[in-house]
């Protein structure tokens, strides 16, 4: 692959840690990995409460009003309202202020009392939801459901990518990914049916419903086992190792456990591991803390999720049909990402961004040529044929699974595997923040844009998928099958980063690095 540095596999430089998947280590990961679904959940359930009409008339009227009063008024903007955004992306804004108290605590207190702590306060959060009154009491329960998002989102991909064995990493984490996709397809299938109940109050069950998987983190928290890494941070090294041999089923543990120790060790001398972020030979970390994030909300993604609905009802559909295309777009994004689940160690990271940006540019093109032939710059697009509604779901749906297979998960994955140690909670922390300071930009600002951009909308994101797509060409070096604490030693080789780093800096690495992969013309 361009630009990656690649851990030789030949000769005795390399250093496979014994280790089996485990049942122990795989259901305990499934259960971990479920703190994706209150990400999901409310991804999904957003969106189609704001097209359920007595939601509208009772919290947002005007929107409603706007919406009925005119049918031929510009489609682009009936739903341009910034109450309305506000009440998606504030959740985004919460998430962005308790990943950084979310970064102290799973540093300290261990990445399950985090996981504890993301599910009260979700489940809080739904609760208010549920029984709003107010639009005042939507935004305060969205809060709250911000803050648990940031401290599952802080704990579950660390968490994931530290007890997975080396070898299966890739596949495992991605879990926390599948639990998203399967929270949001659920949320859809809800929202179509609650908004067939008479009385007009399904929408207190589609936003009171995320008390579920609420729950479901919230238990699954107090029976899950600290990870060997988090045990040996907070000074319990012997139940680290017995820990160690029961997730790996295999009493030859003696080299991982000493590399864990020796990056614990290393961790400690770091008092103040936010400024650490800041040193040289953490540079290409730093940078992808930020980049990878930032890229991964400008595909254009949460347009789709977060909107779906809204969106399927500004091109045309009807209301339930718009419900409907959501659920097909979740079904496509939930085996999208069994996909990923699937090739991610066998095709590697690279691959997979590179196959899916590609596929999201030419499906963003597509879809923006179909909208702007049909509703041009007027926003009226009079009689809509079956065959133009077919081919905006059908290329929505193909951008979906690019995506759902590429940066979906692997903006997850990646952040999640490459911090050392001694700056990993801090550096989680910067990832999830970036990716909630352009979440909550995405979504506040998204209608807006709608209703001036217009069909260009689609043509801005695919911008940002052709950079980030080189940007992974001659930046991102392959992570497959490397050990995580081994996983310093990959900018050593690459054709840019190894500038930042010195031997010195990663003295416990012992990884001897393929020769002549310095250069981005190495594929």
């Amino acid at each position: 692959m361009a630009g990656g540095g690649v851990i030789g596999v030949g000769g005795g430089g390399r250093k496979p840690y014994p280790g089996n998947l485990t049942p122990y280590v795989t259901i305990t990961c499934i259960v971990a990995a479920m703190g994706g679904l209150i990400f999901g959940y409310d991804i999904g359930i957003s969106g189609g409460v704001t097209t359920m009409t007595p939601f509208l008339q009772k919290f947002f009227r005007k929107v409603w009003e706007k919406k009925e009063a005119d049918k031929s008024t510009n489609q682009y903007c009936q739903y341009d309202s910034q109450t309305l955004t506000m009440f998606t992306s504030s959740l985004y804004l919460a998430a962005l202020l308790s990943s950084l108290v979310a970064s102290t605590v799973t540093r300290r207190l261990g990445r399950k009392l985090s996981m504890l702590f993301g599910g009260l306060l979700f489940f809080a959060g739904a609760l208010i939801n549920g029984f709003a009154k107010a639009v005042w009491m939507l935004i305060v329960g969205r809060m709250l459901l911000g803050f648990g998002v940031g401290f599952a989102n802080q704990s579950v991909p660390l968490y994931l990518s530290e007890m997975a064995p080396y070898k299966y990493r890739g596949a495992l984490n991605i879990g926390f990914q599948l639990s998203i996709t399967v929270g949001i397809l659920i949320a859809n299938v809800l929202n179509y049916f609650f908004a067939k109940i008479k009385g007009g109050w399904g929408w207190r069950l589609s936003l009171g419903g995320a008390m579920v998987p609420a729950l479901i983190i919230t238990v699954g928290s107090l029976v899950l086992p600290d990870t060997p890494n988090s045990m040996i941070e907070r000074g319990q090294t012997e139940e680290a190792r017995a820990k160690l041999k029961k997730i790996r089923g295999v009493d030859d543990v003696d080299e991982e456990f000493k590399d864990l120790v020796a990056a614990s060790d290393a961790s400690k001398l770091v008092h103040h591991p936010w400024t650490n972020l800041l040193q040289r030979k953490y540079r290409p970390h730093l940078t992808m803390a930020i980049l990878i994030p930032f890229f991964q909300q400008l595909t254009g993604i949460n347009v789709i999720m977060f909107y779906a609905p809204v969106l399927f009802n500004t091109i045309g559909f009807g209301d339930d049909a718009s419900l409907m295309s959501a659920v097909i777009t979740g079904i496509v994004n939930v085996g999208a990402t069994l996909v990923s689940i699937y090739g991610v160690d066998k095709w590697g990271r690279r691959f997979l961004f590179l196959e899916g940006g590609v596929q999201m540019l030419i499906c963003q093109a597509v879809v923006a040529a179909c909208i702007g032939a049909k509703f041009g710059v007027s926003g009226n697009p009079g009689d809509l044929p079956k065959w133009y509604a077919i081919t905006v779901v059908l290329f929505i749906c193909i951008y979906v699974a690019g995506f759902a297979w590429s940066w979906g998960p692997l903006g997850w994955l990646v952040p999640s595997e490459i911090f050392p140690l001694e700056i990993r909670s801090a550096a989680q922390s910067v990832n999830v923040s970036v990716n909630m300071i352009f979440t909550f930009a995405v979504a506040q600002v998204f209608l807006s844009m709608l209703c001036h951009l217009k069909f260009g909308l689609f043509l801005f994101f695919a911008f940002f998928v052709v950079v980030m797509s080189i940007f992974v060409y001659y930046f991102l070096p392959e992570t497959k099958g490397i050990p995580i604490e081994e996983m310093n030693q990959v900018w050593r080789s690459h054709w840019y980063w190894s500038r930042f780093v010195e031997e010195a800096d990663y003295p416990n690495g012992g990884m001897e690095m393929s020769k002549g992969n310095h250069g981005p013309k190495n594929v």
